[in-house]
């Protein structure tokens, strides 16, 4: 791991440290300063790797150019080789350096929809490694919004590749601290910029389709996606209710288990009073065998669980904090070292097709439906 230890102007300044040998640099997530933006940046451009905040969730970047420094975020990570990674940039034109071509439904959702939490499925040009895209054909293609993310991919004048900043299959990382618990020790720099707005990462919608198709739900909504091209397919998967067999996932979080807590985890599905009580039954048989129990939920139904923990999402009527919390509480979850999660299901409206998408992956399809 290279060492930007020599970059750093004043070891006295409080808002740079190392954690495990990590430096962590506090950055103004409004206005971010030059001088550590360079810092990361010179990590980048030596072939390192930095972690930095997007709009969604904290991102693990390297040169997208560079086979070898994308190789160090597949190690961080301990990411399967065949999950490929989201290319990062900060201006419309580096889209059309990294695919081949790009047809007029991707330039109206680059015009409406960036920068933001939207990836585009494009065929890919030479200049991509295959380790970026996991050998595929196509590249996912994305400008973030966040501004500590947009000043680091253009000081390092290069797209950025990066995956979630946690180890593989893990709970997306929503703030630093997050970053620092799995990856404090196995990368070069975190740039903490406190934590993220949406919580969920990039809606992922493949454009080499005759019919654009949503292969992962995310920070963009499918139905504004719909109000823009008209016709927009879900790919099978976005809504699965149990595993289904991916032979060339074209997105991460197709083929492998993410964003999974350590403790064992059920969704339960259905009709509200329902669920409530099926959520009821099994908190009280898991306790009966003396197993340490959390219950997520909504503050509409909070308290009418008894539980080791209950923690609430938010309110069924507002989905962006819901959606900003999911990853935060399955990491409380496990440093609270309960046995099992029993969450609620959430409708697939909105945001909701995300959260429900990350619920029911987190806990590997075991979903019970309430009847």
């Amino acid at each position: 791991m290279s060492n930007p230890r020599n970059m750093i102007a004043s070891k006295s300044d409080i808002s740079m440290k190392r954690v495990r040998g990590t430096l962590l640099l506090k950055i103004n997530p409004e206005k971010p300063e030059i001088d550590k933006i360079r810092i990361a940046a010179k990590v980048i451009k030596s072939g390192g790797v930095v972690a930095f905040p997007t709009e969604t969730v904290y991102g693990l970047g390297a040169d997208a150019l560079n086979s070898e420094a994308v190789m160090k975020v597949f190690k961080a990570k301990n990411r399967p080789a065949d999950d490929p990674i989201i290319v990062h940039v900060a201006k419309r034109e580096d889209v059309y350096r990294l695919a081949r071509s790009v047809p007029e439904a991707a330039e109206r959702l680059m015009s409406r929809f960036w920068p933001g939490p939207l990836t585009l499925v494009l065929k890919r040009s030479k200049i991509v490694p295959d380790i970026t895209v996991a050998g595929l054909d196509t590249v996912g293609v994305r400008m973030p919004s966040n501004e500590v993310a947009l000043a680091l991919i253009r000081e390092s004048m290069t797209p950025i590749s990066a995956p979630s900043a946690n180890l593989f299959g893990k709970p997306s990382p929503t703030t630093a601290e997050h970053v620092i618990n799995d990856l404090a020790g196995r990368i070069n720099v975190i740039l903490d910029a406190g934590p993220t707005k949406i919580g969920v990462e990039s809606t992922v919608i493949d454009m080499t389709t005759p019919i654009p198709r949503i292969l992962r739900p995310g920070g963009t909504p499918y139905e504004r996606l719909k109000s823009v091209l008209g016709d927009v397919e879900l790919h099978p998967i976005v809504m699965a209710n149990r595993k289904m067999r991916v032979v060339r996932a074209r997105s991460p979080g197709m083929k492998h288990r993410h964003y999974a807590p350590d403790a064992e985890m059920v969704v339960v599905e259905g009709e509200s009073a329902k669920v409530i009580k099926r959520v009821l039954e099994l908190a009280t048989l898991y306790m009966a065998e003396g197993r340490r129990v959390g219950v997520l939920t909504t503050n509409e139904n909070q308290s009418r669980y008894n539980a080791d923990i209950v923690k609430s999402l938010g309110s069924r009527e507002n989905m962006a904090t819901i959606a900003k919390n999911l990853f935060r509480l399955l990491r409380e979850f496990d440093q609270e070292k309960v046995d099992i999660i029993i969450a609620e299901g959430i409708a697939p409206q909105g945001l909701g097709l995300a959260v429900m998408n990350r619920l029911r992956r987190a806990a590997n399809f075991n979903i019970v439906k309430a009847s």
